[in-house]
């Protein structure tokens, strides 16, 4: 009994510490976002402001186009997510339930794609979309955004599939429906909170990406939100740290918003109770 409560205070010991870790740049980058220019620039920092203010957050909006790139990152990684959702779909489907030498071939280039770092591919990506006219585009940039999420996303789906009872599928056959009825009508019901949790990883990655977005949009009015928090440092590379910090806490808010929304979706468990033992 000793030695399973002292195992249980470690891990939970370790469990806070691991959760401190994690929440510690996200509470001091609030911190930051409400100090005056005064406290930021004392030698003492404290946790909580002496004298809050919103002055980072007034400048931070009248310094750079926050909202418009806001709304740019927003159409950007709602087209990504939904488009890959679609086609990540039936795709999944077809891996899961199909055991060919194809659908193995799929899963191992899914696997495969995740091993190659961006640099190995802007290059490639950029000449393509050099050809098709859509350099310096949103839409240059959702296609960008589909291919770097469906591989992530098909391993996602594929796993939700697979837990789906293979009974209900023969039911509707039975039944009279074809394969697209079948997924439609009975697979994908049972599978949104993989839907769910497929289309929300797509949202985040492309909501947060950088690199892509740096290298392929180079006016102002088509770059995304995290292109745009680099303006907030000057050409000697010193960070206005009031103004930036405000508005990084702005662009976290939405996956938050989000994932708080929707995470009883993805816990939720809809296939309890649907086939009896």
């Amino acid at each position: 009994m000793r030695t399973s409560t002292a195992g249980r205070v470690g891990q939970y010991a370790a469990l806070l510490g691991y959760l401190v870790f994690l929440a510690f740049p996200f509470l001091w980058l609030i911190s930051t976002a409400f100090k005056s220019p005064r406290e930021l620039g004392s030698l003492h920092p404290t946790w909580i402001p002496r004298d809050p203010t919103l002055d980072n957050f007034r400048q931070a909006f009248d310094e750079q186009p926050l909202l418009r790139a806001a709304g740019n990152s927003l159409l950007a990684a709602l087209a990504a997510a939904v488009i890959a959702v679609l086609i990540a779909t039936p795709l999944a489907y077809v891996m899961a339930r199909q055991r060919t030498r194809l659908a193995k071939a799929g899963t191992g280039w899914v696997v495969v794609s995740q091993a190659f770092p961006l640099v190995l591919v802007i290059i490639p990506l950029f000449l393509v979309l050099k050809e098709l006219r859509l350099i310096n585009s949103l839409a240059g940039l959702v296609m960008v955004y589909v291919v770097w999420a469906l591989p992530f996303a098909l391993w996602m789906l594929v796993g939700y599939v697979r837990a789906v009872p293979g009974e209900l599928e023969e039911a509707a056959a039975v039944d009279g429906a074809g394969r697209l009825r079948t997924l439609v009508s009975v697979t994908a019901p049972l599978l949104a909170p993989g839907i769910v949790a497929t289309a929300l990883f797509a949202f985040i990655t492309a909501w947060n990406e950088f690199f892509f977005a740096l290298v392929l949009l180079k006016t102002p009015e088509k770059q995304t939100l995290p292109v745009i928090l680099t303006h907030f440092i000057g050409a000697e590379g010193v960070a206005d740290l009031g103004p930036l910090a405000a508005a990084a806490f702005l662009a976290t808010l939405p996956s938050l918003i989000i994932f708080a929304i929707i995470q009883r979706r993805i816990t939720g468990g809809m296939l309890a109770g649907a086939v009896k033992s």
